[in-house]
């Protein structure tokens, strides 16, 4: 397998679920499973996840498990004919008070009552993630009149959205608070919010899921319009963002999604947060076993750009060939890794820092990218110095050396970082901790003799937030031998 440091999720699914296939998909470089849970009963997730968590303690690995809830998706009804066709001038109507099994060529329930209170005249209304375009002429009672704009096939249960945004469903349903329940008994390692409007939003959603038992992270998914007016407080209350693009897309527009895409990834990485990129990354491997150039040049630049991991949906959950999307996306992010631009960084070289661990953290990125030392070591209870590390653009790999699964779990998600299980024992003092760690790193390969690292940790093992120390050590040489360092010249002539 390919070291990427770009982290990959895959979305579980029928096609995914016979465990052959997903040890695979664990062997070609997957990192995360999302768990959708607009799908399914609760027992197939359970039985998924623990699937995945079992085949990658097989191989050695730490796969970590995010849990998708449904959120207020605002969908038309059925059609007593299953499908219709829409052409351009057709009158069409959405009403909520229509029933939802009985649409017609002409008119179509929905299960969003609020519809004729969010609307006006005027307004563009997009069904299908866009693919049909109505625009409202008139609003009587509960009856939202429309004119066909652009026309085509359509189906039942398909999504509504306002051009521009402005829908008012909160962003957490009943099925949603059910489902955070669900997702503190699967001790999911992440907690994916949809449609979140507001940092308020984000913070409900994390306080159910802590009252609930559960401990994993709040990953906000940027899907509407309005979510880039707060984007700033949205990321700050989340611990991870997900640029949903589906949606966002749909709300704001194609032509304003790339910009707004490096614009979320740049704001994560300032902000401390992880970001991931998703929808349609490889959509045409569901049916092929290749990607085409434009799908490899889209994730190649999610890269470059700094995203932390890149998300699979039906490729992996309904599509032909999941270990061999997986392994295709390996490659390419790889590929990308290697571009000087990727692994280069002038983040936060003039800020302030708060916390003595984040200095820690941003002093040994500053060090290990001068020294160009192998690898770095961070002994970690929570995770929070590898964030802060990875924040940080290089080619140098992160290991984040924990005795919590959780911890290694969650990190699973930063890029550039890589969970081993590790503990202090209580009768070893600082330089046997070292030397420990140095075995470890030795055995998986990571390092040689000779080679330089960089270890961090705290004075007093087990104190979260406790990072005050960092040692630069070669790797095979004594303290005592005071052996002077050759450091490599690649100053330029």
């Amino acid at each position: 397998m390919l070291k990427k440091r770009t982290k990959i999720i895959a979305t579980l699914g029928p096609s995914s679920d016979n465990p052959e296939m997903l040890d695979a998909m664990i062997r070609e470089g997957l990192d995360l499973v999302r768990l959708n849970f607009s799908h399914g009963a609760f027992e197939e997730h359970q039985q998924r996840a623990e699937r995945v968590r079992e085949l990658a303690r097989k191989n050695g690995r730490q796969v970590g498990v995010i849990v998708d809830l449904q959120g207020p998706k605002i969908r038309i009804g059925r059609f007593l004919a299953k499908k219709i066709m829409l052409n351009e001038g057709d009158p069409f109507t959405i009403d909520p008070k229509w029933p939802l099994k009985e649409g017609t060529q002409s008119c179509v329930g929905t299960t969003y009552t609020a519809l004729p209170v969010d609307m006006k005249v005027g307004d563009t209304l997009l069904l299908d993630d866009g693919r049909i375009v109505v625009e409202v002429e008139n609003i009587e009672d509960t009856q939202v009149h429309c004119k066909v704009i652009v026309g085509g096939e359509l189906s039942d249960n398909k999504g509504i959205n306002r051009q521009g945004g402005g829908l008012s469903a909160d962003a957490l349903t009943e099925k949603d608070k059910e489902d955070i329940i669900s997702a503190a008994k699967l001790n999911a390692d992440y907690l994916a919010v949809s449609f979140p409007r507001s940092p308020e939003d984000i913070h409900n959603a994390r306080q159910l899921l802590y009252a609930a038992g559960g401990k994993g992270g709040i990953i906000a998914k940027i899907e509407r319009a309005e979510a880039m007016d707060v984007l700033d407080g949205i990321i700050q209350a989340s611990d991870a963002v997900m640029i949903a693009r589906g949606d966002l897309g749909v709300e704001i527009g194609d032509e304003a999604l790339p910009p707004a895409q490096k614009s979320i990834i740049k704001k994560a990485r300032t902000l401390k947060r992880a970001v991931i990129t998703a929808t349609q990354m490889m959509e045409s491997m569901i049916h092929n076993q290749i990607p085409t150039r434009a799908e490899v040049f889209d994730v190649a630049n999610a890269v470059l750009d700094g995203t932390d991991a890149v998300m699979l949906s039906g490729e992996t959950a309904v599509g032909r060939y999941p270990d061999k999307v997986v392994g295709a996306m390996s490659r390419i992010c790889f590929g990308a890794e290697q571009q000087r631009i990727a692994r280069t960084s002038g983040h936060r070289m003039n800020a302030d820092f708060v916390h003595i661990d984040e200095a820690v953290a941003m002093a040994t990125m500053y060090a290990a990218n001068h020294l160009h030392v192998k690898a770095i070591a961070s002994l970690t209870e929570s995770g929070s110095t590898p964030l802060w590390m990875s924040r940080m653009s290089s080619g140098i790999p992160i290991y984040a050396l924990s005795r919590n699964v959780e911890t290694r779990r969650k990190v699973t998600l930063y890029r550039g970082v890589y969970p081993i299980s590790f503990d202090v024992l209580a009768k070893d003092d600082s330089m046997t901790t070292n030397y420990r760690i140095i075995d470890e790193l030795k055995r998986l390969g990571a390092v040689q003799d000779g080679d330089l690292i960089i270890i961090t940790k705290g004075d007093i093992p087990g104190l979260g937030g406790g990072t005050n120390v960092m040692k630069i050590v070669q790797v095979g040489v004594k303290p005592v031998e005071e052996k002077r360092l050759e450091v490599p010249n690649t100053d330029e002539p």
